[in-house]
This record gives C-alpha cells, sequence and structure tokens, in this order.
C-alpha cells in the first residue's frame, strides 16, 4: 500500500531539545504563544519527555494559543497529541493574519476532544466581523442563528485520555478532512476552507493537551 501524497513537507518538530528556565515558554524553532497577552507572561508551554505540554494557566483570560507559521492552499497537519482529561480538547486553527474581515484572521478550526471531532468554517461563520459585532450584542436575527449552525459539523469519536493518537488534518479545496491513527473521522465542505492562503497555525487549548511529532506539509500554493 503506497503512503499517502501530503504534499511537501515545508515544516516538522520532534520538540527533542530542552528549555533554558522555566518560568517562561521558551519552544524555539518559530512557535510563539499568546501568554503574555493573555497570561501575564506565565509559562503555558513545557518542552519535556521529547513533547510539548500546553497548559491553561490559573490567570490566564483566554485558551493557550500555540502558533507556527503554516503557509498554503491546500496542505495537511499531522501531528502526535494526548488527551489527558475527558474535558480537554486540541484545536487546529487556520488562520490569515492579512485578511482583515475576520477577527484575528481565523478561518477555519478542526477541535478534537475524547468524545467528538468538530469542524468549523469561522471565516464565513462565526468570526466573520459583522456576524461577531452581532453576535457579541446579542442581536443575532434567528436566520443567521439558523444560518452559523451550517458552518460547524460534528463526528462522534471514543479517545482514550492518556493514550497517544496520531492526528492528520488535511485542507483540499473547500474541503476540511480529519484522519486519526489512519483513519477518516469525517469531512466538511465549507466556503471559508477554501480561502486562498492559510499563513499560520495557531494550536488551541482551553485546558490542557500534549503534542509532538508536528509536521506540516503544502501541496498547492496561492499562484
Amino acid at each position: 500500500m503506497l503512503a499517502e501524497d501530503h504534499g511537501k513537507l515545508i515544516f516538522q518538530d520532534d520538540f527533542e531539545r530542552n528549555e533554558s528556565q522555566e518560568t517562561k515558554d521558551e519552544i524555539g524553532k518559530g512557535w510563539g504563544t499568546n501568554s503574555r497577552s493573555r497570561a501575564a507572561g506565565n509559562k503555558q508551554v513545557d518542552l519535556k519527555n521529547g513533547a510539548m505540554y500546553i497548559s491553561m494557566h490559573k490567570v490566564a483570560d483566554h485558551a493557550v494559543s500555540v502558533t507556527h507559521p503554516a503557509e498554503f492552499q491546500d496542505g495537511s497537519v499531522e501531528l502526535r497529541f494526548m488527551l489527558e482529561n475527558e474535558k480537554d480538547s486540541l484545536g487546529l486553527n487556520f488562520a490569515d493574519l492579512k485578511y482583515k474581515k475576520v477577527h484575528a484572521g481565523h478561518l477555519f478550526v478542526a477541535k478534537v476532544s475524547p468524545r467528538y471531532v468538530e469542524l468549523t468554517d469561522l471565516k464565513t461563520g462565526n468570526m466573520d466581523l459583522k456576524t461577531r459585532e452581532l453576535r457579541l450584542a446579542q442581536k443575532l436575527p434567528p436566520e443567521l442563528q439558523e444560518a452559523l449552525k451550517a458552518k460547524r459539523k460534528r463526528f462522534p469519536v471514543k479517545l482514550k485520555t492518556g493514550q497517544w493518537y496520531t492526528l492528520l488534518v488535511t485542507v483540499n479545496g473547500d474541503q476540511l478532512t480529519v484522519k486519526i491513527d489512519g483513519e477518516t473521522i469525517g469531512s466538511f465542505s465549507s466556503e471559508g476552507m477554501a480561502h486562498p492562503t492559510k499563513r499560520l497555525l495557531r494550536l488551541a487549548v482551553p485546558r490542557n493537551a500534549v503534542v509532538d511529532d508536528v509536521k506540516i506539509y503544502a501541496k498547492t500554493m496561492q499562484e
């Protein structure tokens, strides 16, 4: 059986390194975090045992966001992950900070929890600036509330806590597909996924998650 062609490998990280101190995030290799702006500079990412342990600090006012450039039109992100608690989750959030019609560049997200995988178009959904403004003001008209339901699709899974899994998230045109340990969990097509240039990967962690062996592949680039 031939290995699936994910495209050109543009980044990989096995986290086999040590930090020089233990009080602030120091991931290296081009990674960034929101700990300074959202967690008063407290450490939320720890490199240990050759993996990246992400934990939201008690003073944080936002989920942990661990970022890395990831520029492609169609492509994939593959990584190993472990969730240690039933309430934990890991989101792979794709963004384009140059696109100003959505909040914080949000395009779409694949969220994995022990009980479900959820795929959401943020660009034409919740993170569209006009939609977000109405939502925050609690003035969303009923027809828009109904339309937003079609921007998200959830698939049931049964994942064990404390166990490593391999996650593959693939973008192909307007289709977002998730595989776990080689098994297709689900696909969802929506126009936000077809945004011409994904520029940034955000690992979104509202509680805790462990990540290792990250690989980013570009299949096609914007002309």
